[in-house]
């Protein structure tokens, strides 16, 4: 019998139009509503998983990809999944919930007493998942900062955090017997003035007992640095062999290890989108299609990076390679090179080829393939990588999620990679009761 992994799910596009284009959309639900997102979680914790993540980005992007952003709802609108959280909450008794907050754009206060807030009212459900974009820094009167500073600052927030939730320390006493709340010379008042931030002490909010789980995401080294000092889940992307794995681990790992904190501190879940159909035949078939793409599949594949990069390559000649000074300062080197790859030089309708294309999960090339082919991928990066899980990403709908779990979890769960029950512990107990 395999080893269990965790499992959880990326609500890929945010609180915002679910299904929009695709032939879900006509099963009727409101997206701007609860019921839909209460529906697909409860599926999910009925599945198993441990966690749904919300990503989320506040802005629409840079003005002059405004139009392009928001034709087609790729890059918006989105509400704000925070508040979102409740809702999930009230419709389910053990998964946890891990909004996107922008440690850039929320004060550090602020936060703190909502996600101190949001951990009572779940029974210590609640997550974080912490984000640097300084794309949205604008919208709220702050300058952008580069990549490295951006960290540093989402160091100085979250260890600002960390203070509030215990900055009670033992002064809270709950004593009926004689009504003695609190003793508030026991609280710590402290007053902070750092790089970034200006915040005081103590948090108006009950202290808890654990703190909330924090989530990130970023493969520089300097995500991986603040993952491994700060994180109890890093949301990986990497070629999903067992050696790439294996060697992702090890450098989150080394970094927690840089920082005191042990491998059992950590859980490292990489984020996958597999393709599950009926049989190998509809895999291949499907991986056969895609290596001629279509030129509205080509264009689809231009829309959704030009959305990613707040560049629009739709306007560019697809038989000429990128010129250079396309990208402008606003876009990330690692968003670069996911579309230039090591050919900046192609042609970007060899790039955007090479994007659209599929890969077989029976060749570890790609993640099309049937759920017991997904499986024995998993099963064998659990023993030859001793993966800690994944995170499945789509659309929060209930169609998709449907359409990802329910020929996947009999099969994870028969080969004893899937949970079968939760315990008591809230969200830090499903991460690290195994």
């Amino acid at each position: 019998m395999a080893d269990l992994q965790h499992f959880g799910y990326f609500f890929s596009r945010g609180f915002g139009p679910q299904a929009w284009g695709r032939a879900d959309w006509d099963w009727g639900h409101d997206w701007t509503k609860p019921d839909l997102y209460q529906q697909s979680v409860r599926a999910l914790e009925q599945a198993g998983m441990d966690l749904v993540i919300a990503e989320d980005a506040i802005s629409l992007g840079n003005p002059s990809t405004l139009d392009l952003r928001i034709r087609q709802a790729y890059g918006g609108p989105k509400h704000d999944p925070l508040l979102l959280a409740p809702y999930l909450f009230a419709a389910t008794s053990h998964i946890g919930i891990a909004p996107t907050v922008n440690a850039g754009i929320t004060p550090p206060y602020l936060a703190a007493r909502q996600a101190a807030t949001l951990a009572h009212l779940s029974s210590d459900r609640f997550g974080l998942n912490v984000v640097t974009d300084t794309g949205s820094a604008r919208h709220v009167g702050a300058a952008p900062l580069p990549h490295d500073a951006a960290y540093d600052r989402a160091e100085e927030w979250i260890t600002l955090l960390r203070r509030l939730w215990h900055s009670w320390g033992d002064g809270y006493v709950g004593s009926r017997s004689d009504w003695h709340f609190a003793d508030g010379d026991a609280l710590d008042a402290f007053h902070h003035e750092g790089a970034y931030f200006t915040a005081d002490g103590p948090l108006n909010a009950l202290p808890l007992d654990t703190d909330p789980v924090v989530v990130s995401p970023g493969g520089s080294g300097r995500g991986l640095g603040f993952a491994g000092t700060h994180s109890d889940v890093q949301l990986a992307l990497a070629p999903l062999s067992a050696a790439a794995v294996r060697e992702y681990r090890a450098r989150v790992l080394a970094a927690a290890a840089d920082a005191g904190r042990s491998a059992d501190d950590v859980r490292v879940l990489f984020v996958v989108k597999p393709v599950l159909v009926a049989s190998a035949e509809e895999a291949d078939r499907l991986v056969d299609a895609s290596t001629h793409p279509t030129d509205e599949a080509l264009l689809a594949a231009a829309v959704a990076w030009s959305s990613d990069s707040e560049t629009d390559l739709t306007v560019l000649d697809l038989d000429a390679p990128v010129p250079a000074g396309t990208f402008g300062e606003h876009v990330s080197a690692g968003t670069i090179r996911g579309l230039l790859g090591d050919t900046p030089d192609a042609p970007l309708r060899e790039l955007l080829t090479r994007k659209a294309r599929l890969g077989r999960l029976r060749t570890r090339d790609g993640f099309v393939g049937t759920a017991e082919e997904f499986a024995d991928f998993a099963e064998e990066l659990g023993a030859d990588a001793d993966n800690d899980g994944f995170i499945l990403s789509g659309d929060l709908h209930p169609a998709q999620v449907y359409r990802m779990t329910g020929d996947l979890v009999p099969v994870l769960r028969r080969r004893g990679l899937l949970r079968r029950e939760y315990g008591d512990g809230g969200l830090r107990g499903n991460l690290f009761d195994f």
